[in-house]
């Protein structure tokens, strides 16, 4: 069965179609600034040279029917016919605690996807605007919505409330939820298989750090603690998110600099973590690496830092889970970056951490960084979302 996995954002969307027997992607491609002027669709083909194409795109549903053209293309198509694609997975961000697991789309799933809306206002209506694109062009065709924060949803209350008067929670569902739950799950599960070890008898910590970065605690295959809250801005510094901060700083900041709130939180979202503490240098950590490597004072810092935390949080869910078995790293800079990698190992000894230097210095492949003798287990898992979200379809629709 070949399955269409569609990750919608407010004026981009992304796409794979994997055939879910071999879990290969026969084709993948980002349809960007839908809506704006210079609209353009990139596709490329397993084995065939990457096309761009700049065409107009007033909306998502012309952004799809550019994707399924794009698909069934005579000469560059890998499938005859819509009738080859078996299931459509939405990747959803928000599924509050409606959702606990990804679920076929019924038109009762979009209202409560909807309902959804308030905790991620950026996301989730552009989310719903894919599923109903997919829905009119492709009316026959199962459509399942895999969840961001799903995974986390095995969090005990004690690990999810805040310290907030409790009528919020009641009223709101103001909580932590979590997010990158399809990444947190796949390379959690992974690592056990990469081990040959029971996934439900491992304590397994897993590092996603990207542009957006967080950590989560996996304790007998099941969630326990994650590092992002109510929003995907908590926890570890990020590229340009603050990560967790003294609340009070808002007030303090918007007095001194007579912001509103808007304004302060778009400093917090867009102009801080990294990309603000270097300085305004960059939120990229191959820009960030090379600084450091060549003495510059604000990557050192910043390097430094983004490393500590990391750690920090590594720390306290071997307390939440009562010690740890593996330790994964994963994403963009996770998957990439050595030296992150080699400085928060370096706060790990209490551990027994130990790290091949010559293993930790290869770059996205799936491998044990830790020597031999190293009382936990560190490993590189690269994510693959698409083929999570591709193995959930799956499940539901067979």
């Amino acid at each position: 069965m070949n399955i269409l996995v569609i990750n919608c954002g407010s004026s981009s969307l992304k796409f794979q179609l994997i055939d879910s027997e071999t879990e290969k992607c026969i084709a993948k491609g980002l349809c960007e600034r839908i809506g704006i002027e210079g609209s353009q669709i990139t596709y490329t083909p397993d084995g065939g040279e990457k096309e761009q194409t700049v065409t107009p795109m007033p909306d998502h549903t012309e952004a799809i029917r550019l994707v399924l053209e794009a698909l069934t293309n005579e000469k560059t198509g890998v499938v005859k016919s819509l009738d080859e694609i078996g299931a459509v997975g939405h990747r959803i961000v928000h599924g509050g605690e409606k959702f606990a697991a990804s679920t076929i789309i019924t038109d009762e799933v979009m209202k409560a996807i909807e309902e959804c809306n308030d905790l991620a206002p950026l996301h989730n209506p552009a989310n719903l605007i894919g599923i109903n694109a997919c829905r009119k062009l492709m009316p026959t065709t199962p459509m399942v919505a895999v969840f961001d924060t799903a995974f986390h949803q095995t969090m005990p209350e004690e690990a999810y409330m805040y310290g907030l008067p409790y009528e919020y929670y009641e009223k709101y569902k103001i909580r932590r939820y979590g997010f990158h739950g399809t990444s947190h799950s796949y390379v959690s599960k992974k690592a056990a298989e990469v081990l040959g070890k029971k996934y439900e008898d491992l304590k397994i910590i897993v590092c996603h750090l990207g542009n957006g970065a967080s950590v989560s605690a996996v304790k007998n295959g099941k969630c326990v603690d994650t590092s992002m809250g109510l929003t995907p801005l908590e926890g570890l510094i990020m590229g340009t998110r603050s990560g967790d901060i003294d609340p009070a700083i808002m007030e303090f900041i918007a007095h001194k600099e007579g912001k509103n709130i808007d304004e302060i939180m778009t400093v917090l979202n867009k102009k801080s973590g990294v990309y603000g503490l270097s300085n305004n240098l960059s939120s990229d950590f191959r820009d960030l690496e090379a600084g450091y490597n060549n003495g510059d004072a604000h990557c050192i810092r910043t390097m430094n830092t983004y490393c500590y935390r990391v750690a920090k949080y590594i720390g306290s869910y071997v307390a939440a889970m009562n010690g740890v078995d593996v330790i994964c790293f994963t994403a963009g800079i996770g998957e990439n970056a050595p030296l992150v990698r080699s400085l928060v190992c370096e706060h790990l000894g209490f551990l027994g951490v130990s790290i091949d230097e010559e293993a930790n210095h290869k770059r996205g492949e799936e491998i044990a960084i830790s020597t031999p003798d190293s009382k936990t287990t560190v490993m590189v898992i690269p994510t693959n979302e698409e083929l999570a979200i591709a193995r959930e379809t799956v499940s539901l629709v067979k």
